[in-house]
């Protein structure tokens, strides 16, 4: 008998040995869900917006087609979103961008994306901007930077 099996028994035997169970259906949260959606031109834009505003749970559908850029407002699951806009044909993910000043390394190669709209740079988990040192390419590269300076390297740098 699996936990989840014993916990039903506990609670017949607690309850007196009826086991009349209430199923509620879950209720969705309001939520706001922001899409990237590429859209050329009007009829790309009411396509999205009559396939998003005939979905149930849907209170607002918002569309800038200069940043690529769908707002969804209402009691929906965002995969469901997604999905009924890739049912159009257009390709959508959830939106990848946050403001630049929301990130330390805003011009680190895995954030920094030249297609993002302006002020924004594409949302990273964490990004080092030098590889991380111990072993392997880390190690390698910080002794490239210690003996750049090194009196016994050479082609030293020599300031003084």
């Amino acid at each position: 008998m699996g936990v989840g099996g014993t916990l039903d028994y506990l609670s017949e035997l607690l309850s007196g040995g009826s086991r009349h169970r209430s199923y509620k259906k879950k209720r969705k949260q309001f939520q706001t869900v922001e899409l990237k959606v590429r859209m050329d031109c009007e009829g790309c834009e009411l396509k999205v917006r009559n396939a998003l505003s005939s979905m149930k749970g849907v209170q607002s559908v918002e569309i800038n087609r200069k940043q690529y850029k769908v707002t969804v407002q209402g009691f929906v699951e965002p995969h469901k979103v997604v999905k009924r806009v890739q049912a159009t044909g257009k390709k959508a993910e959830i939106w990848p961008y946050i403001p630049y000043n929301l990130v330390a390394h805003p011009y680190a190669a895995q954030t920094y994306d030249k297609k993002a709209p302006p002020g924004y740079v594409r949302k990273v988990d964490a990004v080092m901007p030098v590889a991380s040192y111990g072993t392997g390419a880390g190690a390698a590269q910080e002794e490239r930077l210690t003996t750049m300076f090194s009196d016994d390297n050479p082609n030293a740098c020599s300031i003084m």
